[in-house]
């Protein structure tokens, strides 16, 4: 039976179809699983390079100027994440990073220094740190720096989730180039492009309750729609005060966290991962995750969770 069982594989193969009891608890799971694995990225690790990489390619020869994070058990696989790529990118004083237009969506949360911004067609929003910044899909944008000093970044971008439709598409508009005089504005049509570190740090403050897990927690809203600004990446802040000792949580969005502030730690799937300021870790899909506060922190994280719930898919566990 094994031998006829295996030629009538080999048949159905020569037809490119095959058995679907051979693989059916390996792509219908009982819960998820995951090659994701938490992962931390220290940015006093990570600096080094940083400067490396701005003294080895310029701007003009890298177009954007990024050091992947890659998650270390999806190797070279461009992602931090399963649906998510992320990078920090270095823009030097009197560089410009050349305009295009492409159908992943991004967004910025600054890390360090001053002077630089982002344009989003023709309009500027200036960073500075612990600023969030959205380029939505198919608007041109270009990175400029007119101030004194580096500018580093993190990126956040869909393009997992882009390639995986196969709808990746990019175009270059040099008419777009040097912003350097350009209409300075947070808000671009229908989407709001900047949200200011400071105005949501006071709204953090303003939070009534702390929550057992997340401790003062916000989410990031296009103020026109009352909806995620990127309809597939989901953005938020929390704060965490002093002495914070958080409930475990855990839910299907695989998530990166950025540290804003403050230092701590976080245990996720029972290891214990210490942070600090700029800091950047990944809590996979399904894995519980416990913070603690060893001083008043912020962390800035974002998901996929608007594209799990579009699709109705989406789930959490706060048991």
């Amino acid at each position: 039976m094994i031998a006829e069982r295996k030629e009538f594989y080999d048949r159905l193969k020569s037809l490119s179809a095959a058995p679907l009891w051979e693989v059916l608890s390996d792509i219908v799971r009982k819960d998820p699983r995951t090659a994701v694995q938490a992962a931390l990225w220290r940015y006093d690790e990570m600096r080094p390079f940083i400067a490396e990489a701005g003294r080895l390619i310029t701007s003009d020869e890298a177009e954007r100027r990024v050091l992947m994070l890659e998650n270390p058990g999806l190797p070279g696989q461009s992602r931090v994440t399963q649906s998510l790529y992320a990078g920090l990118q270095l823009i030097l004083p009197g560089e410009i990073a050349h305009s295009h237009r492409h159908s992943a969506s991004a967004l910025r949360f600054v890390l360090e220094g001053t002077g630089a911004y982002t344009s989003v067609d023709g309009e500027r929003a200036t960073m500075t740190p612990g600023d969030f910044i959205v380029t939505p899909f198919w608007t041109y944008h270009d990175h400029g720096n007119p101030g004194s000093e580096p500018v580093v970044w993190l990126d956040g971008l869909d393009i997992p989730i882009v390639n995986m439709f196969d709808t990746s598409f990019l175009e270059r508009h040099e008419a777009h180039d040097d912003h350097d005089e350009g209409h300075e504005d947070d808000k671009h049509g229908d989407f709001k492009v900047k949200f200011p570190y400071e105005e949501m740090r006071r709204a953090l403050e303003k939070v009534s309750q702390s929550d057992p897990r997340h401790g003062r927690k916000l989410q990031y809203l296009n103020p026109a729609t009352g909806a995620s600004p990127l309809p597939t990446i989901g953005a938020y802040l929390q704060l965490l005060r002093k002495g914070f000792s958080g409930k475990s949580y855990r839910s299907t969005d695989a998530t990166v966290f950025c540290v804003a502030e403050g230092r701590g730690s976080s245990t996720i799937g029972g290891t214990p991962f210490t942070w600090g300021p700029c800091d950047i870790f990944v809590v996979p899909s399904w894995h519980s995750v416990a913070h603690q506060a060893t001083e008043d922190a912020v962390l800035f994280s974002f998901s996929d969770r608007p594209a799990q719930k579009a699709l109705g898919i989406w789930r959490e566990d706060a048991s």
